[in-house]
């Protein structure tokens, strides 16, 4: 069974900053990569940020210049700093795992925390 618990989401003023973090634990494999996307209501999920084991990152749009997404490869725990909060960053984050076991790569998620932006 793999776990991924994710924590850090909260209620934040615009302009203010949260630190989400996500921790995958069992039998996971070997980890390519880790990342988050977010969701709101009535809308698909989308990509806000993914680092691969190697340090390589990359960012949605919306989010360069504000988000650094970093991973603990001993802890298997990928943290994003989101720093500049704005009311569009209102949304379910899920955390998600890359992993590859043997020669099956799959995709992990977690539930889901609430970051709500607003004054």
């Amino acid at each position: 069974q793999v776990q991924l618990v994710e924590s850090g989401g909260g209620l934040v003023q615009p302009g203010g900053s949260l630190r989400l973090s996500c921790a995958a634990s069992g039998s996971i494999g070997s980890i390519n990569a880790m990342g988050w996307y977010r969701q709101v209501p009535k809308k698909k999920r989308e990509f806000v940020a993914v680092i691969s084991n190697g340090g390589i990152t990359s960012y949605a749009d919306s989010v360069k210049g504000r988000f650094t997404i970093s991973m603990d490869n001993a802890e298997n725990t990928v943290y994003l700093q989101m720093n500049s909060l704005k009311p569009e960053d209102t949304a379910l984050h899920f955390c998600y795992v890359r992993a590859t076991s043997w020669t099956t790569t799959k995709d992990y998620w977690g539930q889901g925390t609430q970051v709500t932006v607003s004054s």
